[in-house]
């Protein structure tokens, strides 16, 4: 079995307040773009399962992938086979576009699936929700409002079919859990879902990701990246989740010149479907 992961970009980022848990309650909306991993398990005939691993380097041991973590996940109540999985790399690490979590729903509903478990759409999405806040969204992989810690999905009517998503990556990425401790929640006064469900033209100055300020002031070459997007002629640029990434949406395809990107970028170019 032969699966494609895809990544995800954040339009707008919220922090709202801290939890008493711990974490924080945000708004976004997560959008899904082309950019996939290949994912591929077969029943191995053993009461064991083998993982590994190729494209990107993953920095981490394999026994605490988050693919490994949602069989085991299952495993817990439901009997499975052994496998051979490996993963191929392709969506970077670090970078906010929810790659790993991505990897992990995929595996969870193709197990589900092909071994027939008859888990429901609704335990499901628990299930994935113990793997990750945005693990849940690509159970469905549509345009979703997210609350809470991102796992409450709203899908919305929100279409950017033709417009021209160029991804920057650098050369490093962002922990997340470093940028939640040093975020700032504050109050947001616009009706957030009324404004994506806008024209892409009223963004720029309306749809933030709060998490910006720390992290373009821990690492100034994002703030290089925006500018150079914004000088592209983008029509809304913007960090995806808590970075690396920085995305721009064009009207036309762009012309890419890398000059003035930090060595090392990655690009990654796509007209939205």
């Amino acid at each position: 079995m032969v699966l494609f992961p895809n990544a995800k970009i954040n339009i707008g980022l919220n922090i709202l307040r801290k939890r008493a848990d711990g974490y924080h309650d945000l708004e976004t909306l997560f959008y899904p773009v082309g950019l996939k991993d290949a994912l591929e398990f077969a029943e191995n005939g053993k009461n064991v399962v083998h993982f590994n691993s190729s494209g990107i380097e993953l920095d981490i041991p394999p026994e605490q992938n988050i693919i490994l973590k949602a069989y085991r996940l299952l495993q817990e109540k439901h009997t499975l086979p052994g496998l051979d999985i490996h993963l191929h790399k392709v969506i970077p690490n670090g970078a906010g576009l929810g790659g790993g979590s991505s990897d992990a729903a995929f595996f969870l509903k193709s197990l589900n699936e092909h071994f027939g478990l008859e888990i429901s759409p609704d335990k499901l999405k628990h299930l994935a929700g113990k793997l990750g806040a945005d693990c849940s969204f690509f159970l469905e992989n549509t345009p979703c409002y997210a609350t809470g810690r991102g796992e409450i999905l709203t899908p919305v009517d929100v279409i950017l079919k033709g417009y021209h998503l160029l991804l920057v990556k650098p050369p490093f990425g962002v922990d997340t859990k470093i940028a939640y401790s040093a975020v700032v929640p504050r109050t947001f006064t616009l009706d957030f879902k009324e404004i994506i469900t806008g024209p892409v033209t009223g963004w720029q100055d309306k749809i933030k990701n709060d998490f910006e300020p720390f992290v373009f002031a821990k690492y100034p070459e994002l703030g290089v990246i925006k500018g150079r997007l914004t000088e592209m002629g983008a029509l809304y640029v913007s960090m995806s989740g808590s970075g690396s990434s920085v995305y721009a949406l064009f009207s036309q395809e762009p012309s890419l010149n890398k000059t003035g990107f930090p060595p090392g970028t990655y690009f990654w170019q796509e007209e939205l479907i």
